[in-house]
C-alpha cells in the first residue's frame, strides 16, 4: 500500500474509532464489581482493581459486536467465506498432521473427529487466528461499555479473573476475540473453566498449542450439551409451499419430522415421524434452501448460537471427510 493510501485509511480510522483510552476505575460500576468479585472469590480488591486500570477501551470491539456475520450476511455469503477450498484443504492437510490425537478424542466421546476439525477450521483457522485483542481489553470494553450485555461480559470477566488466579495465565498476554472468546476452540472464559480439559495429564490446560487438550475440550462442550453417538446432524429438504405459515426459523426442537413432512417439507434421508427437528430457510441469490436439523445439529448451535454456524461446521466436517468440496447431491449428513 502506498504511503498516501496508508495515510489516507490511517485518517479515516481515526475518524470511526475514538483512540483507545485506559478504564478509569474510580467509576462507581468498575468499584462496585471489583469489591463484589473480591468478596465472592477471596480474592484481593486492589489487584483488580490494579488489574482493570491496565485495560483499554477499543471503539473497534463495540463495532464488531454490533454486526457479527451471522446476522448481517445471508447465507450464500457466509457459506462462501467458511467453507472455502482453502480451509478444506488446510482442514485435510491438519486433520492427517493430527489424526491420531483427534481420532482418539473421537473414540472416546463419540464426536467425529472430522467434525471437531472443522470446528477449530471454523473457529480459529485451526488454531492459527486466536484472536486480534488482549482478552482484558476486549472483556472490560463489553463489560463497563456495552450496556445491551453488560451483565453477561461482567460474568465472563469474573471468569477471566478467576482463570487468572487459579491457570496462572498472564492477564495482559492472553489473546482473543472481539467477543473475549480464548484459544483455538474460542472458548468464552466461563466455558474454559467449565469444559476445558487436561487431556495428556501434564498438569495444566492449553487450549492455545496443545492439540490433545483441544480436541478433548471441544468434544467434551458438545458430551456436556447432549452430543449423541452416531446420531445425523442435518438433512436437505425440500418445500412444497414455501410461504405456508408455520415453517418458521429456530434454534429449538419445537417440531418433528413428521409434523413438518404434514406442512409438505420432504428431507432427503430416512428418519422416524418422531424425530425432533428445527426448521432452517437459508436465503440464497435467487430462491432459498431449506434444511432440517436433528439433535446433535442443536447441539453444534450451544458452541454459536446460529443455525448458519452449525451449518458450516457440517459442510467443512463432511469436506474434510471425503477430501474435497461439499457435494450439493450428497444425502450423507453424520461426518
Amino acid at each position: 500500500m502506498k504511503a498516501r493510501a496508508r495515510a489516507a485509511l490511517a485518517a479515516a480510522l481515526a475518524c470511526v474509532f475514538r483512540p483507545a483510552v485506559a478504564i478509569d476505575t474510580t467509576r462507581h460500576d468498575v468499584q462496585s464489581f471489583a469489591a463484589e468479585v473480591a468478596s465472592r472469590h477471596h480474592l484481593d480488591r486492589t489487584w483488580i482493581l490494579e488489574l482493570l486500570a491496565q485495560a483499554e477501551f477499543n471503539d473497534a470491539i463495540i463495532d464488531a459486536m454490533n454486526r457479527p456475520a451471522e446476522k448481517v450476511r445471508p447465507w450464500f455469503e457466509y457459506e462462501k467465506s467458511f467453507v472455502t477450498d482453502k480451509r478444506i484443504r488446510e482442514g485435510r492437510d491438519f486433520y492427517a498432521a493430527h489424526k491420531a490425537t483427534f481420532d482418539d478424542a473421537a473414540h472416546k466421546s463419540g464426536v467425529p473427529g472430522t467434525l471437531l476439525v472443522a470446528i477449530l477450521g471454523i473457529e480459529s483457522s485451526y488454531g492459527r487466528i486466536v484472536g486480534p485483542f488482549r482478552e482484558i481489553d476486549a472483556l472490560t470494553t463489553l463489560a463497563f461499555d456495552y450496556p445491551e450485555r453488560a451483565p453477561y461480559f461482567r460474568g465472563q470477566l469474573e471468569q477471566f479473573l478467576l482463570l487468572v488466579r487459579d491457570a496462572h495465565i498472564d492477564p495482559l498476554a492472553a489473546m482473543g476475540s472481539y467477543g473475549g472468546a480464548m484459544g483455538a476452540p474460542q472458548f468464552m472464559p466461563g466455558n474454559v473453566r467449565r469444559f476445558a480439559i487436561d487431556a495428556d495429564g501434564d498438569g495444566k490446560i492449553d487450549l492455545y498449542g496443545n492439540w490433545n487438550d483441544i480436541a478433548a475440550s471441544v468434544a467434551n462442550f458438545l458430551i456436556a450439551h447432549g452430543w449423541q453417538a452416531g446420531e445425523p446432524l442435518y438433512a436437505k429438504a425440500m418445500v412444497a409451499d414455501p410461504d405456508r405459515e408455520g415453517l418458521e426459523n429456530g434454534l429449538a426442537l419445537n417440531t418433528t419430522v413428521g409434523e413438518l413432512a404434514e406442512q409438505g417439507v420432504t428431507i432427503d434421508r430416512h428418519m422416524p415421524p418422531a424425530t425432533p427437528a428445527l426448521f432452517i430457510a437459508l436465503r440464497e441469490p435467487e430462491e432459498p434452501s431449506y434444511r432440517v436439523g436433528f439433535h446433535n445439529f442443536w447441539v453444534l448451535t450451544r458452541y454459536n448460537r446460529s443455525a448458519m454456524y452449525a451449518l458450516a461446521v457440517c459442510e467443512l466436517a463432511e469436506a474434510i471427510a471425503a477430501g474435497g468440496p461439499p457435494q450439493p447431491t450428497a444425502a450423507a449428513h453424520t461426518p
